[in-house]
């Protein structure tokens, strides 16, 4: 079955000038080096790792508002790196996204009406008689009441916007749609209501979902596969159930631990992070991450680690990842 989004090899490099004014010239930034995956309809996949990690230039690559450096992406099977004009346009039907923050990305002097609306006018889609009953329709399914289709986006609250947001990326019926720390903005109690509409939404339409954001605890409720980056790269990627119960690599260790517990009684031993996130203008010799890591050794100095499978569908990069795994489900003293 071909996935709705396959990528592979995805690169992207910034240049950058060095010192006051770009006195000292410009330097390679390497913000997205050799990520690959690939999400199937009705799947969810979470991209997490902490800020500038990169994912946002993934997601931002996915929709082609960033050109990438090397790679390709798929959708449904077609490469969406490769296409221009009005056959770039076509396939950006297919490919919609919801950003974080619920009132910038809208136009405050449009009508929510209007702005749902925007899409389907946009890709020739229909009539205006046909429009008007789709963007019902979609009010509807995001829990929206009609009476709000005269509304401008600031008579609405942060939840009300986010739905209105999503309701805008699902007009064009899309196979993928990129949600970039869509309910980062929103209050708890909110954020749990949108968490639930996009599970619902996901079993009405079969879209697939890339999830980016910096929260496991929302990832782990709402993602089927994750994938944690650190500068630029995967680290490690799996089944959710498989990456929680067993990390495979001392970063995801490290993010799963620090996600605090409800009780006191769940408060687990910390794998802290020591030391400061390398530049991605000049990255350690070997693995990325040997400079935080507690467990790392001299091969870790000179080569970079290759994506290791530890177990079906799990995956990491790590040139210890097997031992670490050993360690954790027989009790050992790594973690």
């Amino acid at each position: 079955m071909t996935p709705a989004l396959e990528v592979a090899h995805l690169g992207k490099t910034f240049a950058a000038r060095r010192g006051p004014f770009g006195l000292f010239g410009r330097r390679v930034v390497r913000a997205v080096e050799d990520v690959s995956f690939a999400v199937e309809a009705s799947r969810t996949l979470a991209l997490v790792g902490e800020s500038g990690c990169g994912k946002t230039t993934i997601g931002r690559m996915v929709v082609r508002l960033t050109v990438p450096s090397a790679g390709s992406i798929a959708v449904e099977g077609e490469d969406f790196t490769r296409l221009s004009g009005e056959a770039l346009r076509r396939k950006r039907q297919r490919v919609q996204m919801v950003f974080q923050d619920p009132f910038a990305c809208l136009n405050a002097r449009m009508t929510a009406e209007a702005i749902v609306a925007e899409p389907l006018v946009n890709f020739r889609l229909g009539d205006v008689a046909a429009r008007r009953r789709r963007v019902r329709q979609l009010f509807d399914q995001v829990g929206l009441p009609q009476a709000f289709l005269d509304r401008l986006p600031h008579h609405m609250s942060g939840g009300q916007r986010q739905r209105l947001g999503i309701a805008r990326a699902l007009a064009a019926e899309p196979a993928v749609i990129v949600a970039d720390e869509a309910v980062a903005a929103l209050d708890v109690s909110i954020r749990s209501q949108i968490l639930n509409l996009l599970k619902d939404l996901q079993r009405e339409t079969g879209v697939a979902y890339l999830f980016i954001s910096h929260d496991l605890s929302v990832v782990r409720y709402l993602a089927d596969e994750i994938a944690v980056m650190y500068l630029g790269r995967i680290v490690e990627t799996g089944p959710v159930r498989s990456v929680f119960a067993a990390p495979a690599h001392p970063y995801t260790q490290a993010l799963i631990a620090a996600i605090p517990a409800p009780h006191p009684r769940d408060r687990r031993r910390r794998a802290l992070l020591d030391g400061e996130v390398p530049s991605a203008a000049a990255l350690p010799a070997g693995c990325p991450f040997r400079t935080r890591c507690p467990f790392a050794t001299d091969i870790c100095s000179r080569e970079v680690p290759p994506m290791v499978t530890v177990r079906h569908g799990h995956a990491a990069a790590c040139h210890h990842s097997k031992q670490l795994l050993h360690d954790m489900t027989t009790g050992g003293t790594t973690t």
